[in-house]
């Protein structure tokens, strides 16, 4: 039975979950994209009506909108889509899409943020191109309790051969001979 352990913030507690899901994947964020997925956990808990969303219309929204409008809508797109892609990967099978769909659209989001925000372009950039890294970290996450494996092999084998995700590969060498699956084409892949 693992130890309780309580921290004095909320904050204090999403920082080791995303530090013990780095360990466990053997990753390493930098603090820039460690703490904007704290703070993205954070704001989902606090509001998790967004696995309602239906990110197509925003996206479609987000054409029409101009400025600092644009860029709030195309920072939920990104977030909710690294939620999805991350968190809560059956949502994908549950809308009839694969995962790398929410991937696509993410980093789309934040690749038009870190070319027209007005709100931290170089963030946006290294979201955009850490966006798979980010998704397998979630990943981890939701794989922490030891029981729990976010992905099927059908999944894992669509998520490695669409965007080159190393978890998704990790997962399929541990239940399949890893030779039988050719190296991922990565069309969206950027690690």
């Amino acid at each position: 039975m693992k130890k309780l352990v309580l921290h004095p913030t909320s904050t204090s507690a999403w920082q080791t979950l995303v530090k013990e899901a780095n360990i466990s994947c053997h990753k390493q964020l930098n603090e820039d994209l460690e703490s904007y997925l704290v703070f993205l956990l954070m704001r989902f808990a606090n509001e998790p009506s967004i696995v309602k969303k239906i990110i197509a219309l925003d996206f479609l929204k987000a054409g029409n909108k101009n400025g600092k409008q644009r860029d709030l809508l195309q920072r939920d797109i990104g977030d909710n889509c690294l939620i999805f892609s991350g968190l809560f990967p059956g949502q994908a099978r549950r809308r009839r899409v694969n995962i790398s769909y929410f991937v696509r659209i993410g980093r789309t989001a934040y690749d038009s943020l870190a070319e027209t925000a007005h709100m931290g372009n170089l963030l946006f950039r290294q979201l955009s191109d850490n966006f798979v890294l980010l998704m397998d970290i979630l990943h981890c996450i939701r794989e922490l309790d030891g029981y729990t494996q976010s992905l099927d092999l059908i999944e894992a084998e669509e998520l490695w051969s669409d965007t080159g995700s190393l978890h998704a590969r990790e997962i399929l060498n541990k239940h399949c001979n890893a030779s039988i699956f050719p190296p991922s084409s990565g069309s969206i892949q950027k690690h």
